[in-house]
């Protein structure tokens, strides 16, 4: 297909699929003139993926672009490929170093030890938990980590499922992207499930009996506040 089809079937502009082009985010088509190149379904996959982890995962193009080389790239075996795309799509902590970011690295690599998780301690994703709990002590929460064991258990059938999920995929390719897409857009789902748990637990918990029989006026009202609780835009607080 010509780049103009390429572009409607993947909803990407003409501009920006040139631009991916420069940039080396998306392979080079075939040249069919000086002027014209062949693109494939490959492209327009690479396209579709591009377009999630910017628009739903929030990656910068330098990040995906980092991210692509990894899955492209033949030289690693596949075990570590995964590896390290799923650790380029981590956000790193971006805490200063200091005593509370070590103490925290500390209680981060006690965690794995009582859990038994075969995971590096000094890895992106180890660093990114080190920076929430430092955080959350700097915000007067220091309590909230008390739940990590809880959060863990909660994580746990969820990367088995996971990984369920990418074992169905046999062509390399395959896996790795399906790592990607799982380490970011399920990030993401995870995310907003839990801010969609959040409103129905705040709601069942703070409101009132009468909005919850829902009679007459209080019907409406009850609606209306459920809708709103956590905020205009529905998320519960702290989701």
């Amino acid at each position: 297909m010509r780049i103009g089809e390429l572009s409607r079937r993947s909803g990407v502009p003409v501009p920006t699929i040139k631009y991916y082009l420069r940039e080396g985010l998306l392979a080079a088509g075939e040249l069919t003139s000086p002027n014209q190149a062949h693109y494939g379904p490959g492209h327009e996959r690479r396209l579709r993926l591009i377009r999630a982890l910017l628009d739903v995962g929030g990656l910068s193009l330098a990040a995906i672009g980092e991210v692509l080389q990894a899955m492209d790239d033949p030289r690693q075996p596949v075990h570590k490929v995964l590896g390290a795309a799923a650790d380029r799509v981590t956000p790193a902590g971006g805490e200063e170093a200091g005593p509370e970011l070590e103490d925290a690295r500390e209680e981060v690599a006690e965690l794995l030890r009582r859990r038994d998780w075969q995971a590096d301690a000094r890895g992106s994703a180890a660093e990114s938990l080190a920076g929430v709990l430092c955080a959350l002590r700097r915000a007067g929460h220091g309590g909230y980590i008390d739940l990590l064991d809880l959060y863990a258990d909660a994580a746990e059938p969820v990367a088995r499922a996971d990984l369920d999920y990418v074992q169905r995929r046999v062509a390399r390719e395959d896996l790795v992207e399906t790592v990607v897409v799982g380490t970011v857009l399920g990030e993401a789902m995870f995310g907003a499930l839990r801010r969609l748990a959040h409103i129905d637990a705040s709601y069942r918990r703070f409101e009132s009996p009468e909005d919850l029989s829902g009679q007459g006026q209080g019907q409406g009202q009850g609606q209306g506040e459920r809708e709103g609780v956590g905020g205009a835009d529905g998320d519960a607080p702290g989701a």
